[in-house]
């Protein structure tokens, strides 16, 4: 009798335990009655037993978040990479004016390029050097990230660069401050062929551009070469100055926002009548895909070089109340002819592999044009014509 009435009062008290803690969580409902992942955020620093960092679980949950879309070309910026990310798309940056990369075998970075005319230059800092210190401290062994966030300060003040140069070291004092980076570049290169350089559409492309074109018709070029490789695309109206310049009157684009809005941006009569090629691979993106798709629907060039990815949405940038954003895909692209290139990109007329030290070379601008089996390719197609 004893032992049943013992396991009666233990039901009872497990039934009260369970009602208890079902209460708990009804309460917690009722209390916090909003989102999810504000709820999560709430019950973690107020019961973690360890350290909790709100900033960084806030910017985890909001990756995952863009990332649950499944869509590659939306994005999250974390409120300390958007000043970054400005600097980009302005093409402009405060820096010492080097590209560097990493040695193999961790002993430093080697710079790969120095700005014409940006701070490094001024110091005496040359292309090939490997940084090895900075501000009297070795970096050897330490991560890339570390020796960048190093390099870099605010404008006006300064960095010293410990360099090794053909066996001996050097110390080199740097300013630091904005330099402007080269969108758009022109070189001549043999029987009346200009080459155009385009690194992205961003900020001032068109202007730059345009120029590095007339420029080249004043040294008597009569053909043209755009390289687009490596070209992460930017802005549309960048984008559409460049080919209103270059094409006759005619749709140049297309595009369809999320609410099924539609928009033809239109080229004027006036345009440049020459033989033109153009230069694209795995990296070319978005308007650099469309550029050269432009150019070969009005048959006005011929695309050499690697398959593109194919990206045909595009994205706005919106700005988080803490200082972070998001790039979210809010439209589609299409050709002047209404072609999607989403997932299929563009399938050069002559087709030319390289392999991956080639691409290197090429992506680093070691590579002599004329060096250069996509560019040749590009050269001897025009030759034809």
């Amino acid at each position: 009798m004893k032992s049943k009435t013992l396991r009666v009062l233990s039901y009872i008290l497990v039934a009260l335990l369970s009602a208890a803690l079902t209460l708990t969580v009804v309460l917690w409902r009722i209390q916090k009655d909003y989102g999810k992942l504000e709820q999560l955020e709430d019950l973690i620093l107020d019961k973690f037993i360890g350290e909790a960092d709100a900033t960084a679980m806030e910017d985890a949950a909001a990756e995952a978040m863009v990332n649950a879309l499944g869509d590659r070309w939306s994005y999250y910026i974390p409120a300390d990479e958007y000043a970054d990310y400005l600097a980009q798309m302005n093409n402009a940056y405060v820096g010492i004016g080097v590209t560097i990369q990493a040695e193999e075998n961790g002993a430093g970075l080697k710079v790969v390029e120095v700005t014409a005319g940006g701070p490094a230059e001024e110091a005496g800092v040359l292309a090939g050097d490997v940084i090895v210190g900075v501000d009297d401290q070795s970096i050897v062994g330490m991560e890339l990230a570390d020796i960048r966030n190093r390099i870099r300060g605010e404008a006006g003040t300064q960095v010293k660069l410990t360099v090794s140069r053909e066996g001996a070291e050097h110390s080199f004092t740097v300013t630091r401050r904005q330099i402007q980076t080269i969108v758009s570049s022109g070189v001549m290169l043999e029987d009346g062929i200009g080459l155009v350089t385009i690194e992205n559409f961003d900020s001032r492309c068109a202007e730059e551009t345009i120029a590095a074109i007339e420029a080249l018709l004043a040294q008597g070029a009569e053909k043209l070469i755009f390289d687009v490789r490596f070209n992460p695309g930017g802005y549309k109206d960048e984008l559409v100055k460049v080919l209103d310049y270059l094409l006759p009157e005619g749709v140049l684009f297309r595009s369809e926002l999320y609410d099924g809005t539609t928009e033809e941006d239109r080229s004027d009569a006036a345009c440049l009548d020459i033989p033109m090629a153009v230069l694209v691979n795995g990296d070319s993106y978005s308007a650099a895909e469309f550029f050269a798709a432009a150019l070969r629907e009005y048959e006005k060039g011929i695309v050499v070089g690697q398959q593109t990815v194919g990206k045909g949405y595009f994205q706005n940038t919106f700005r988080l109340q803490d200082g972070s954003a998001v790039g979210l895909s809010v439209g589609k692209y299409y050709t002047p002819k209404g072609v999607s290139l989403a997932g299929v990109g563009i399938t050069p007329d002559a087709v030319v592999e390289v392999d991956d030290e080639t691409a290197a070379r090429i992506y680093y601008g070691l590579l002599d044009p004329m060096e250069d089996p996509q560019i040749l390719a590009a050269v001897e197609a025009l030759k034809a014509k």
